[in-house]
């Protein structure tokens, strides 16, 4: 199997998640995109985050009706502390043997990789999939310094450029601003339901 793994908080997800995910399963020829949300991310510590259960149903309600992307517990339901390469490896042993890996980010977490706990194993664990920003620019004989061996690792996709980002979408319903087509009906209607992000 080829298998793509795109982890995050998802608070919420919104439709730059689903796009990079089925642009992945396409270019890649992936046979399966897996969401994982993560439980709590040790970089997010003291910051305000809606509840795991919360942002699995929202991923759930985002990805319901598309055969090729699925919702994976395998971070919520497990203790403390969350970090990527342990959720990887996790995801890792359940698939069958001979399986390939992608792990989907973006290009600002790829030019800060060097500072993720255990950065070296993750980089052996999977391939990295990298979604090209023309905002960010990756220095490859930094990076290549911090983690001998990676630009191998590392693949460079083009998708289509959205400036949405979960941060703007909470504040945007913070101060009642419309996220109408910037996340998914049904994540929407979870949000306005659960008056999420609303102090």
């Amino acid at each position: 199997m080829r298998v793509g793994i795109l982890g995050g908080t998802f608070d919420p997800p919104h439709i730059g998640h689903l796009i990079l995910a089925e642009e992945a399963w396409f270019q890649l020829q992936l046979d399966i995109v897996y969401f994982v949300p993560a439980g709590t991310p040790p970089h997010k510590r003291g910051q305000p985050l809606s509840p795991a259960e919360t942002r699995v149903a929202m991923v759930a309600a985002a990805i319901a009706g598309n055969d090729h992307l699925a919702l994976l517990r395998s971070d919520v339901d497990r203790p403390g502390p969350h970090y990527t390469v342990d959720m990887v490896q996790i995801v890792r042993n359940q698939l069958p043997a001979g399986s390939e890996l992608f792990f989907l980010m973006g290009a600002d977490s790829l030019r800060d990789l060097p500072t993720w706990y255990q950065a070296a194993r993750l980089v052996t664990t999977c391939r990295l999939v990298a979604l090209t920003r023309p905002d960010v620019e990756l220095d490859w004989v930094k990076l290549e310094q911090a983690l001998p061996g990676l630009r191998q690792r590392v693949t460079l996709l083009d998708m289509p450029e959205l400036e949405i980002a979960s941060n703007v979408l909470r504040e945007r319903v913070r101060t009642g601003q419309p996220v109408r087509y910037q996340v998914p009906a049904a994540v929407e209607q979870i949000i306005r339901e659960q008056r999420l992000y609303v102090f």
